[in-house]
């Protein structure tokens, strides 16, 4: 748990080598339309507001990324915060959802690594839930965005983009 500006936030982060240039992979992570493609449990993704790629674009993410009591699909209204192609940055805030974590950001780095792989970092910080255990929120999302990075080059060699 990290305080900042006197707020409380909860904090984690997974990484994971995708064996396919950085290019490639920017395409395919920076993509609203390609986001089911690599992101578990992710059926639909749709624009709501503004030009993607351009901060304030907001998304409309719905699937079964996080378990419903009532077995409905989970849905995350998310806005771009800041979205750098040169350095292969992205943010996103989720603004509104049916699974409590409004207010979170999420941050997805690549980094050149070597022999046409690439590094792949996704933080996030979330306001404390009630009622819940920090370890095993953090746990689960870091699980989720592990998985999502474990399926990009699956996704890119399914692709047009290609490796």
């Amino acid at each position: 748990m990290e305080v900042e500006a006197g707020v409380v936030k909860w904090r984690g982060s997974v990484g994971g080598i995708v064996d396919a240039p950085i290019e490639k992979v920017w395409t395919m992570v920076s993509q609203t339309k390609k986001l089911a493609e690599w992101m578990p449990m992710v059926e639909r993704c749709t624009d709501l507001v503004g030009e993607e790629g351009v901060p304030g674009y907001v998304r409309l993410v719905s699937g079964f990324m996080f378990p419903q009591q009532d077995g409905d699909r989970s849905w995350i209204k998310e806005r771009l915060v800041s979205l750098d192609s040169t350095s292969h940055i992205y943010v996103y805030k989720m603004e509104a959802s049916n699974v409590g974590l409004d207010g979170s950001i999420n941050t997805l780095k690549l980094v050149d690594y070597w022999d046409d792989s690439t590094l792949v970092n996704w933080s996030f910080q979330i306001d404390p839930l009630e009622g819940a255990c920090e370890d095993s929120i953090i746990d689960y999302l870091g699980f989720l965005y592990k998985s999502g990075i474990n399926r990009i080059e699956g996704a890119i060699k399914a692709s047009s983009i290609g490796v």
